[in-house]
């Protein structure tokens, strides 16, 4: 009887230390991984929402990027992590809608996080090099069947990689696997780089990343994925190029914790992301960009995310893309 009373006693100790600790969460630094190098949409996204995150919290978010294997090692840590609140992710298209699709040995599933909410979306552009003797996407397509044109991206299984790949199969390329070449960098801003310094021919990125380089007549876009034109990019739209299939393409910044992230505190989540997104300083930098700020809860950002896999699922599968080992 006694051991079963201290027993009992033992475990509402533990229960309301738990609970004491949940409340008073955070107690510290939280340290928010960005899974790509700087410079790129997602290191772009998390730090543009970092000071109205961290207002919103009450305590130090630390941005810290852990770029590689497209996104695959800073959310393997993410993933690995104790799930307290204290190791977040800025998860994105590539470590979670085109990783997964691309790689039958990616180490980790979309069930091994648990998503406290999806709020950028992002629209895709194509652009070269200002100065480039390309124009518009028709002569771009014309390089690339003379022989010898290039693309860069973020890494294999990126948004990048399959986003260059499926333009140039929707402008009559018939493998762009094998008729271009791919360059995969650490983030999407060596990617961009690479074009400004002639390394690569051609780049395709939410226009987030390449919204700077637009505007300072850096580099020159061909073509937006979107139906409609993006404020700041001088060129045809999907539907203006008869391509309304190119609307699929389109990335988004959202944050996870580990599986099993309790829901006290994926609830503190969601309500620090409302206030954050709702920080007229940070839409406006994040929309005059090209993004669209739309905060979805947890259960609308899961479906919203397995049905982003389907989509690029089914292109992997149509481009002869998917990595089986």
């Amino acid at each position: 009887m006694k051991f079963g009373l201290k027993a009992a006693l033992a475990a509402l100790a533990i229960s309301a230390s738990a609970t004491a600790a949940m409340a008073d969460y955070p107690e510290r630094p939280i340290t928010m991984i960005i899974p790509y190098g700087p410079g790129g949409a997602t290191d772009i996204s998390a730090r543009t929402i970092a000071e109205a995150l961290g207002e919103a919290v009450g305590s130090p978010v630390i941005m810290v990027n852990r770029a590689g294997a497209g996104g695959a090692t800073g959310s393997v840590a993410v993933q690995n992590a104790k799930p307290d609140g204290y190791t977040m992710l800025f998860a994105r298209v590539g470590s979670h809608t085109v990783n997964p699709a691309m790689k039958a040995t990616l180490p980790y599933t979309l069930a091994d996080f648990r998503f406290v909410g999806v709020y950028e979306i992002n629209p895709v552009a194509c652009a070269v090099k200002a100065d480039s003797d390309i124009k518009t996407i028709d002569d771009l397509i014309a390089k690339v069947k003379a022989g010898g044109v290039s693309y860069s991206s973020s890494g294999v299984g990126s948004l990048l990689h399959i986003a260059a790949a499926y333009v140039l199969k929707e402008f009559g390329i018939a493998d762009p696997v094998k008729d271009a070449i791919h360059i995969p960098l650490k983030g999407g801003g060596a990617a961009a780089t690479a074009v400004l310094n002639d390394t690569a021919t051609f780049i395709c990125t939410n226009s987030s990343a390449l919204a700077s380089f637009v505007a300072n007549k850096q580099l020159k876009p061909l073509l937006v994925t979107t139906a409609e034109p993006i404020v700041g990019f001088d060129a045809p739209t999907s539907a203006d190029l008869g391509k309304p299939a190119l609307t699929q393409l389109v990335g988004w910044t959202g944050i996870a914790g580990p599986d099993d992230l309790p829901d006290d505190i994926a609830a503190k989540w969601g309500a620090w992301m409302k206030t954050a997104t709702d920080d007229a300083d940070f839409r406006q930098k994040m929309e005059s960009r090209g993004s669209v700020i739309r905060l979805m809860q947890p259960a609308e950002s899961q479906a919203f995310i397995e049905g982003q896999y389907a989509v690029f699922r089914k292109l992997v599968d149509d481009l002869g893309m998917r990595i089986e080992n």
